[in-house]
Parts: structure tokens; C-alpha cells; sequence
């Protein structure tokens, strides 16, 4: 016989779990003790939306689930955005919420809420486990579903009093992956389609990649000569120096490459869903039927023709799919070649920042200075806003699992992702950008950097105004001003009150010394980049866009 919360962790020990997120509940201390006994660790975090948005990134990074437990009520709302970051990114994610005991559900007990309609938006699949017994089923089935099809999240909610009654229970076993396979006879059509293409493009989104599926695909496009651009915030699924990378398909996108894909003869996308941004509001690609020849490579079948109408439809993994490809080769040299190298040449002139800009901090030399100065293993993550361009556009991503962010486009996601990402990887260099507006949505997480010694950089830059809806707003209201002015703490100080290292940079020149003083600090470090409003984008300031 064993607890309710002993078999919550057996459970999670024979699914492969080593690492959990968590901000504690009296809900669930059946599952906190049960805990204690295993070599299971928990991060505790300060704020639930921050233990879930490290989750995500755990879930983003291996392709595994992560796991986090909240309590009920506010500590389950509170996690609710990380939910759908992983739900609009499709990120394998298991959120465990502590719930009230079983005999005063319906009440409206203390911190009762019914998760089911709560939640069903946001999760692949929302369950509650009333008999400890059915623990290891619902467990078991919870990494199936988050890992089948399309990730995503799945709820698990627990009755405070189920996690201490006794109960006999099978032994849990480890998850099975769904894999998905494409036919013989869909390959054999694709090879007829690339064939007879003078135009295509491959596009790459989605999860459900790895390291051995990116590496394959680039030998696939080197062998058809084919031009191949990465959908927004999935940049690290190909190598950006490579000849045959086009560009990031996203905000702001190249106006060369969307020209390219709208006047392509085929496009093949693989494992995203092309939504509104990397679409460019739906605009890139007819709905529901696409001028292009349109192959869609999806591993959710619900996916294919949800949106888009494919002339070949393929429910597979990005990575089953490319281990299908190995053995496709042209007859001939493609027609296509000279198209490839001149719109990898679009890209590297587009990707080429500014040197010049409003004020005495310029981002363009800063960014050309992180190029030089971090490895090609090194992990950006980020949130929301304007200053993210900064990072997408400019930097040259060369290694699949070096990218956290949210295509959700959530605020607060980087300084999260990032504690995450140096928890599993704590030999490699992880730069976290964010805006003043964005780091204050868990900037405490910040303390969790700390107390786990976990010697990040965050880059905060900071204009003093939520600047993406100032830029909006100054579009279409020009000059007046509501609602987007902020008042900021002395972030490097903060980063001292809390343990860590501040730096402030006031002029380009000061930022190579701070950051290499904060990179030798060995400790969380917080580096306050003060960039002039007018410097709303790389190439128009804020006076600019309020004109018109």
C-alpha cells in the first residue's frame, strides 16, 4: 500500500523525470514529502506563470514533457500562461494542480475552481484522478498525450485528500511514443513534385525535431539545392550561415523572402502550421487554397487541411519524415541553384544590423559584438516586444537547441526559459534578452537564478514604455500617449539585492567590458542596456512612425 502522493512520484520516476518546477501548496504536500525520497529535483520558483513557462522550456529543449506543480485557485491561474505558450507552441508540458478534497468538490470550497472548463482551452487534455489506484494510468496516459500528435499541455488535478488515502496500485511504467511514418507512395509524389518545381522552398516550424532530424534535413537540402527558411522563433532548426538558409519566416519578415514565397511553385512545410505571425497574417499563403503547391508535413493529422488545403498531405514527425528522405536524390543538378544562393545573399544583407541609431546606446554594434563574442552552442532565449527584433533578425542561430521563445508571443517567457535551459545545460552559455516591460513579468525568477547558482545573462533592455504597444499606438494615435509610459528600478542594483551581478551600459562602448565582467562574476548577472525610446525599431524611431 502506498499514498496517493508516493505513487504521484513513482509514477514520474518511471516516466523519466528528473527535474520538476514547482512553487509549493498545502494541496498537494502528500506530493512534496513523497518527493523528498527521491533523486526527483525540485526547483522551487517564486511565481507559478514562471514555473510553468520553465517547464515549457524544458518540454522546448529535450522534447520530453516538463513537469510542474502548483496548488489550486490563484497558484493554478497564475500558471495558466505558461499553459498557453505551450498550447500555441506546441510543447510537451504536464501541469500538476493540487485540488480540494473530493467530498467538497461543487461547492465552491476554498480556491475551487473546475479545471475542465477552465482549462480546455489551453490544455491537450484536462483530468482529475479521484482513485490513488489510477494514478499510474492517468500518469502514464498524461505523457502520451502531451507527446502524441501535436504537443502540447495536459492538466492533472489532484484531490488534496486522494494524494494521502492508500491505495494498491500497478507498477508505473515509462510512456510508449506515438511515431507516425510517412508511405512509400507519398515520398515517391514528393520527389515527383520537387522534380517538376521550378520555384520551391522548404519552411520549417513545429516541435517534434532533434538534432539528428536537422542535420538530416540540411543534407536533403544540400542535395535538391533547396532554398530553406525557419518559421518564426524555430531559427535554431537550421544552420543561418548555411548557403541554403533563406531566412526566419515571422514578424517582420524579409520583404525578398515573403515576395519568394508567395511567387514559389511549391512549398514544403514541415511540422509547423504556419499561423498568423509566421504567415504573415494569413496573407503569405491563401486560405484554404494555396496558389502554391502546397506538401504539409505534420504529425498531427487534425493539422493537415485545418487551415491550409495541401496537394500532399503527410502525417508524420519532422523527424520520422527526414529519415524517409535520406535516400531521395534529383536526377540532376536543380534548375532552382543560382535562386538558393541569391536568397541565402537577401539574407545575410537583411540580417546585417544597423551601426547607427537615435541616442548613445546602439544596438547594431551590441549585437555584432555578441556575434564575435559567444559560441555557436551558446542559448538566447526571450520574451515579447520590440527589442526581441533585435535578437531574431540580427542573430545567426548555427546550432539546433539554442533557441527559447515564445511564438505565442508572451511577455515574461526569457528570464523563465532561461533558468530552465541552465538547469540542463549548465556547461553552455545562456543569454536571456528582455524589455524593461517584459523582465518585470517574472523578473523574480531572478532569485531562483541565484539560489541555484546558475550564472546567466540577462539583457535588459530598457526604454522606459511597453515599446511594441507604444509603437502601435503612436501608428494610430499619433501623439497621444496612454498607458505605455513606465517607471523602471535600477535593474543592476536589483541584481545585486537579490545576489547576483549588475552591470548598466549608457553607451555602446561600455558594453563589451560589462559584459565580460558579468560573464567572469560567475553569478546570475543583469545587464541594463539604456536604449532611447526614439529607437523603437532597427530602421524607423518612434518620431518616424507617430509622422507617419
Amino acid at each position: 500500500m502506498k499514498t496517493g502522493g508516493q505513487l504521484v512520484v513513482e509514477a514520474l520516476v518511471a516516466n523519466g523525470v528528473k527535474r520538476i518546477s514547482c512553487v509549493p501548496g498545502e494541496s498537494y504536500l502528500a506530493v512534496l514529502d513523497a518527493l523528498y525520497d527521491s533523486d526527483v529535483e525540485v526547483v522551487v520558483c517564486r511565481q507559478e506563470g514562471g514555473a510553468a513557462m520553465m517547464a515549457d522550456a524544458w518540454g522546448r529543449l529535450t522534447g520530453e514533457p516538463g513537469i510542474c506543480m502548483v496548488t489550486r485557485g490563484p497558484g493554478a491561474t497564475n500558471a495558466s500562461a505558461g499553459l498557453h505558450v505551450a498550447r500555441q507552441d506546441s510543447v510537451p508540458m504536464i501541469l500538476f494542480i493540487g485540488q480540494v478534497q473530493r467530498e467538497a468538490r461543487e461547492r465552491e470550497a476554498f480556491q475551487e475552481i473546475e479545471y475542465r472548463r477552465a482549462f480546455t482551452e489551453v490544455a491537450k487534455w484536462v483530468g482529475e484522478i479521484d482513485d490513488p489506484a489510477r494514478i499510474p494510468e492517468f500518469v502514464t496516459r498524461a505523457f502520451a498525450v502531451a507527446t502524441s500528435g501535436r504537443p502540447g499541455p495536459v492538466v492533472l488535478t489532484l484531490p488534496e485528500d486522494m494524494l494521502t488515502q492508500s491505495a494498491e496500485a500497478p507498477a508505473a511504467r515509462a510512456y510508449q511514443p506515438v511515431e507516425s511514418h510517412p508511405g512509400t507512395g507519398q515520398i515517391a509524389r514528393l520527389a515527383e513534385l520537387l522534380s517538376s518545381a521550378k520555384r520551391p522552398i522548404a519552411i520549417l516550424g513545429g516541435t517534434r525535431w532533434s538534432a539528428e532530424a536537422a542535420a538530416g534535413l540540411k543534407s536533403f537540402a544540400e542535395r535538391w539545392h533547396l532554398p530553406v527558411g525557419c518559421s518564426f522563433r524555430r531559427q535554431m532548426l537550421f544552420d543561418h550561415l548555411h548557403p541554403n538558409y533563406a531566412g526566419d519566416v515571422g514578424i517582420g519578415i524579409n520583404p525578398a523572402l515573403a515576395g519568394e514565397i508567395r511567387e514559389a511553385d511549391l512549398i514544403l512545410l514541415i511540422g509547423g502550421r504556419f499561423s498568423e505571425m509566421p504567415s504573415s497574417g494569413y496573407t503569405l499563403i491563401d486560405v484554404p487554397y494555396p496558389r502554391q503547391t502546397l506538401v504539409h508535413v505534420h504529425p498531427d493529422p487534425g493539422e493537415l487541411g485545418r487551415v491550409y488545403r495541401p496537394d500532399l498531405a503527410i502525417a508524420a514527425s519532422p523527424q520520422d519524415f527526414v529519415a524517409a528522405l535520406s535516400g531521395l536524390t534529383p536526377a540532376a543538378e536543380p534548375s532552382w541553384s543560382a535562386r538558393t544562393r541569391e536568397m541565402h545573399a537577401a539574407y545575410l544583407k537583411w540580417s546585417t544590423p544597423p551601426e547607427k541609431g537615435p541616442g548613445d546606446v546602439q544596438m547594431g554594434p551590441i549585437v555584432n559584438w555578441l556575434e564575435a563574442n559567444t559560441g555557436p552552442e551558446t542559448i538566447f532565449t526571450n520574451g515579447a516586444g520590440n527589442y526581441a527584433t533585435w535578437l531574431h533578425r540580427f542573430h545567426r542561430f548555427r546550432r539546433y537547441g539554442t533557441q527559447a521563445a515564445p511564438a505565442s508571443g508572451s511577455m515574461g517567457y526569457g528570464l523563465p526559459a532561461a533558468v530552465a535551459a541552465k538547469h540542463l545545460h549548465p556547461d553552455r552559455e545562456v543569454i536571456c534578452f528582455a524589455g524593461d516591460g517584459c523582465f518585470l513579468m517574472h523578473g523574480q525568477e531572478f532569485a531562483t537564478a541565484v539560489r541555484y547558482g546558475l550564472p546567466l545573462i540577462v539583457l535588459v533592455i530598457n526604454n522606459n514604455i511597453y515599446g511594441t504597444i507604444r509603437m502601435h499606438q503612436e501608428r494610430e494615435y499619433p501623439g497621444r500617449v496612454s498607458a505605455t509610459d513606465l517607471t523602471n528600478p535600477d535593474f543592476a542594483a536589483l541584481a545585486r539585492a537579490y545576489g547576483g551581478h549588475g552591470e548598466t551600459v549608457a553607451r555602446t562602448e561600455e558594453f563589451a567590458d560589462a559584459f565580460l565582467r558579468a560573464r567572469e562574476s560567475g553569478k546570475p548577472a543583469i545587464i541594463e542596456v539604456k536604449l532611447d525610446p526614439e529607437a523603437i525599431t532597427p530602421t524607423r524611431t518612434l518620431s518616424e512612425i507617430r509622422k507617419g
